[in-house]
């Protein structure tokens, strides 16, 4: 499919088109609302990568998260966070986290 956009008044009409990934070969589907974003952000060009090649490439420099396993202080279950636990302050797991969020 190639795009097709339609005028209708001063108002444009996008329709979904279907791209080659440069990276992988693989079709992906370039939607009508993507190319709306596009247009209001000001993108020229189409998308080159489909959304999984994009992604990979965008993660592939970034360090594996790090997880820590303590002892959640409200409910005593397990609590699993991405920052070093101190004994000085309550840790919570994310269900008793969101639940004091929640409570404020």
């Amino acid at each position: 499919m190639n795009e097709e956009i339609m005028m209708t008044g001063a108002e444009e009409v996008f329709e979904d088109e279907t791209l080659v990934c440069k990276e992988c070969g693989n079709e992906f589907v370039f939607t009508a609302g993507e190319q709306q974003f596009y247009k209001e952000k000001g993108f020229m060009n189409k998308p080159k990568s489909c959304k999984a090649c994009r992604d990979a490439k965008k993660n592939a420099n970034r360090a594996p998260r790090e997880y820590f396993i303590t002892t959640c202080a409200e409910c005593g279950g397990e609590a699993k966070v991405t920052f070093q636990p101190s004994s000085d302050r309550p840790v919570y797991c994310s269900a008793c986290f969101e639940a004091r969020k929640n409570a404020q």
